[in-house]
């Protein structure tokens, strides 16, 4: 089964003081809600799951199912705890579907689904937008979009889509962001790049995490690799009166003060404007945590909140963070941990004087689940969902869930 992801991952060891507080371990509850990777079913976790409106958990595996390509799953909660999987799409169910889906998924408010695959579609490997609707005789995928279809469209998404009010979709491959127009049926939306990567100096490359939108309509992501330093960017896809404009917020530089390599997961914008985000790389010992302010000058400042310190208390963070109403923040890393080094889930806590309190929720052993690679998600109470792209009791991953 497809369960592996190429990771080009950079890691810095250095001595170095921090002056930050770290704590190991908390009073949180871990659960597995599901494990993947028994017979036909699902394995390879390596996006978010999404909570709907009746507090159901959905999400998309990369491999497993019948035809091992994949499927789209639902979570459904119980009384006594327990959580029950149903399968509602196997990758591919024709020969013109899409295979592999890295990313979530997003919902609307009819309840239709969205979301994208790595490969399949028309053009075989290029990939696809699918839609999930569900029917009186249960639950149906359209193909919205197959990549490949002009010049220049090399698709391939790694991450999921973010909806504005109209109903249009944006969304990234290693190369460009792009936008996604209704249109009358099935495969006749209308692609728009809004920008290309790499093509004047000091921009980003390897856009593989997913977008953010914000209130006036304008886009955020990251980029691997590129950037003034190449060491990889933060930047803004704005939405002006002439056109899509794409600017360079930050470039990270490889060196032991800043991060490098920017994680795969989205960023998170406080009602400040402000940005947070995770590299994998760069730090003393395996990446850091990052905010990026905005200034009166149309600069932006960065600021390291913290930096990973390897070994058990996690290194490597190959997703973002989510940020709960006190303006804590929560995240993974790939590595680190005691034991098999399968990972951890944090805390990072705000204090005086701009000092951010580092804690760990839970250390991943392999048997819970290993490798968790996609950004936390928050209910309304404050408990955390997450997924692990490995381990667990069938090695495919696991959905799990975190009681602060």
């Amino acid at each position: 089964m497809r369960w592996n992801k190429s990771l080009n991952r950079l890691m810095t060891i250095a001595a170095v003081g921090l002056g930050l507080c770290a704590t190991a371990g908390g009073a949180a509850r871990y659960q597995v809600l599901h494990a993947f990777g028994k017979d036909t079913d699902g394995g390879g976790l390596w996006s978010s799951v999404t909570l709907d409106e009746k507090g159901n958990l959905y999400g998309a595996t990369s491999g497993g199912g019948i035809y091992n390509q994949g499927i789209v799953f639902r979570l459904a909660p119980h009384s006594n705890g327990n959580w029950t999987e149903a399968v509602l799409h196997n990758f591919p169910s024709s020969s013109d579907d899409g295979e592999g889906p890295n990313g979530g998924l997003i919902e609307d408010r009819q309840g239709n689904w969205y979301g994208t695959t790595k490969g399949g579609g028309t053009y075989h490997t290029a990939g696809t937008v699918f839609e999930l609707s569900h029917g009186s005789s249960g639950w149906a995928e359209t193909i919205l979009y197959n990549f490949g279809a002009q010049h220049g469209d090399e698709g391939q998404p790694t991450a999921g889509l973010v909806a504005d009010s109209t109903g249009k979709l944006y969304g990234t491959t290693e190369t460009t962001t792009f936008e996604l127009s209704p249109g009358l049926g099935p495969d006749s939306w209308k692609e728009t790049i809004l920008h290309r990567f790499g093509i004047r100096k000091g921009d980003g490359g390897g856009s593989y995490a997913g977008l953010i939108l914000n209130a006036a309509g304008n886009l955020y992501g990251t980029t691997e690799g590129g950037g003034a330093h190449n060491g990889g960017t933060v930047y803004e896809v704005e939405h002006t009166a002439t056109g899509w404009k794409e600017k360079v917020l930050h470039s990270f530089a490889v060196n032991y003060t800043d991060g490098h390599t920017p994680g795969w997961g989205a960023l998170v914008m406080d009602a400040k404007g402000s940005l947070y985000g995770t590299t994998a790389g760069g730090g003393c010992c395996g990446g850091v945590v990052f905010k990026l302010a905005p200034r009166s000058d149309g600069k932006w400042k960065e600021t390291i909140l913290y930096q990973f310190q390897g070994g058990a208390m996690g290194f490597e963070a190959g997703a973002g963070v989510v940020m709960d109403k006190a303006g804590n923040l929560y995240g993974t890393t790939i590595n680190g941990g005691s034991g098999c080094a399968c990972g951890v889930v944090y805390k990072l806590a705000p204090g005086p004087k701009g000092k951010w309190t580092y804690t760990l929720l839970h250390t991943f052993s392999g048997s819970d689940g290993a490798q968790p690679d996609a950004n936390l998600i928050l209910d309304d109470k404050g408990n955390l969902y997450g997924t692990t792209a490995t381990g667990g009791a069938y090695g495919g991953g696991v959905v799990f869930e975190i009681t602060p």
